[in-house]
């Protein structure tokens, strides 16, 4: 039998569904997989063994398909820490709405995947677990925050998995590791059971081995949500009946702003070449501007930060998680739970974000941000009355080493520089497999569509993933 861990989930389906294949029989070649490779990239914080327990569901839509999950999303009974020792031995008593979806529609969830703590970080480096290693080259960075999820899917060691995206925390690691990220409109899937980093940017998204398994899962995890008053109570479609190959009519708007000096040349003829492809296939290419976009990273670092010491003041040590032993009395014991439990990424995070909000620096920083972003927003409204979607790079390099930009961090952050403002205007946008470095590393197409036209990305990215190969290769582990 051939490799099972290998294929995408709608062709596990159908066998499962015509052949009658055995989910056990997926999961067995799966464990196995997990069991000689993982030793080398370090994708999985956790294996849930019991995953055996096949549901009874046998008509649902992911029906015996095996499924990762980032350590931030909450399973009920399972441990949830964010990649952070804060949250040791933390196990939500409830599940994420995304999760209950998922279980009612048969998945199998396989295990947790290891990410940037709290999502604060573009590489998977600043986990308490050590560094996740990307599968194209073990001495280079998976990308992050859902570094763990990309490269369990890169590396077959699992067929679908879930992100979260909060600045390209799906997408860039998608990029660096050669698979498909989407990133949601924000409201169109429940943040119910995530825990949050910045409440008005994170999204909860899928990342896959192709277009139509994106689209298979969101056809599932997608839709309103009562527990979650940001989730917008809209009809979803089925993603599945958007996968036509036809492009013949949409115009794909250019931004020069995301073709600039310092973006490496290998990524921008790879993109290029991706954007000569859909003009190819019959889409109508058309530059535009998007003149915002030299404040996104500033604007990016007071909002999402802002956010984040807010949501974050909950972690004390008091009801759960991490507690320092050693305490005198109460504040002492706030003290020393939080120095020793969040990392250097998360108190220097902690830091900006508590500043920003502070007395005096309130008008200064964080309202001032909230008004670039809007100016962001209406860029993308005005560019969208000339196009359908927006074309860029996903990130502006390959994957860079381990390590390269650990003591940088204003390098790491201009990582997600082509893909925070997608967060920031609350769009929807996916990146897929364009190129290849000389080195062999993978190089991301980056689309955006309109609010809620995640059916207009999935006809443009599954028209051009059926005219290219690269979503094809494999890294050879």
């Amino acid at each position: 039998m051939e490799n099972l861990y290998s294929l995408t989930a709608h062709e596990l389906k159908e066998k499962i569904d015509k052949d009658g294949l055995s989910p056990s029989d997926i999961l067995n070649s799966l464990f196995k997989r997990i069991g000689s490779i993982d030793k080398k990239i370090k994708a999985f914080v956790s294996l849930n063994k019991g995953a055996s327990a096949l549901p009874e569901n046998k008509a649902g839509k992911l029906y015996g398909i095996p499924v990762l999950v980032k350590d931030n999303i909450c399973v009920r009974g399972e441990e949830t820490t964010c990649a952070s020792k804060i949250l040791e031995g933390f196990k939500p008593p409830y599940d994420a709405t995304v999760i209950k979806r998922l279980k009612a529609e048969g998945a199998l969830l396989i295990g947790k995947a290891n990410m940037d703590e709290f999502a604060f970080g573009s590489s998977c480096e600043t986990s308490c677990y050590g560094p996740t290693r990307n599968p194209w080259d073990t001495e280079r960075i998976p990308g992050g925050s859902s570094g763990g999820s990309a490269a369990a899917v890169a590396s077959d060691q699992t067929i679908l998995a879930l992100g979260s995206d909060t600045g390209g925390s799906i997408r860039q690691p998608a990029s660096l590791c050669g698979v498909v990220g989407l990133k949601p409109t924000y409201g169109r899937v429940s943040r119910y059971g995530l825990i949050a980093f910045a409440s008005s940017l994170d999204q909860i998204g899928p990342i896959t081995k192709d277009v139509t398994d994106a689209a298979l899962v969101m056809n599932v995890i997608a839709g309103h949500d009562e527990m979650d008053s940001t989730c917008v109570d809209m009809p979803v479609p089925d993603y599945t009946k958007s996968l036509t190959k036809d492009v013949k009519g949409l115009r794909v708007g250019v931004p020069k702003e995301y073709f600039i000096e310092g973006i490496d040349k290998e990524v921008e003829a790879s993109v290029r070449g991706a954007i000569n492809i859909l003009r190819d296939l019959g889409a109508e290419i058309v530059e535009i501007t998007l003149p915002h976009t030299q404040y996104a990273v500033s604007t990016y670092y007071i909002v999402a930060p802002a956010e984040a010491s807010s949501n974050l003041a909950r972690f004390d040590g008091v009801q759960y998680g991490f507690r320092a032993p050693d305490a005198k009395d109460l504040v002492d014991m706030y003290i020393k739970t939080r120095s020793k439990g969040f990392g250097n990424e998360a108190k220097r995070r902690i830091l900006l974000g508590t500043y920003c909000l502070s007395t005096g620096y309130y008008d200064a920083y964080y309202l001032k941000a909230q008004k670039v972003r809007t100016k962001i927003k209406e860029d993308f409204d005005n560019a969208f009355k000339l196009c359908d979607l927006i074309a860029t790079p996903t990130a502006p390099t390959p994957a860079f080493r381990i390590k390269e930009k650990t003591y940088d961090p204003l390098s790491m952050y201009l990582s997600d520089i082509f893909t925070i403002s997608a967060n920031l205007a609350g769009l929807p946008a996916i990146s897929i497999p364009c190129g290849f470095s000389k080195d062999s590393l993978p190089i991301g197409l980056h689309i955006l569509a309109k609010p809620f036209g995640e059916e207009t990305l999935f006809r443009a990215a599954y028209a051009f993933e059926q005219n290219t190969d690269h979503h094809k290769r494999k890294p050879k582990l």
